[in-house]
């Protein structure tokens, strides 16, 4: 007959709802584990590393997210000051 094994289950990998850093990892990690896109050397003719104010952007007309939820919102303002941007947002200059 069918006997059971006894193994042990693998434990669950949990994210969603365990706050960031549970689906970023430990501080750091996730910088260290990833080369940095804004690297100067992955840029293309034409192309330009700057720093903005934040007052200089709006959200593009194709970007799905109308509102954003406040906790979570929260949420990445609170992992971006602990660990830093790990990857940086690309924006484009809009035509008139």
């Amino acid at each position: 007959g069918d006997r059971l094994m006894n193994k042990p289950m693998p434990a669950k990998k949990r994210g969603l709802g365990r706050g960031l850093e549970a689906l970023l990892g430990p501080k750091g990690a996730a910088a260290a584990a990833a080369p940095s896109a804004a690297s100067e050397d992955a840029l293309q003719p034409g192309d330009s590393l700057r720093q903005l104010p934040v007052t200089q952007l709006q959200p593009g007309k194709y970007q799905p997210r109308r509102e954003m939820d406040e906790v979570k919102l929260a949420e990445l303002a609170e992992s971006i000051k602990a660990q830093g941007v790990i990857q940086p947002i690309v924006a484009r200059a809009l035509m008139t």
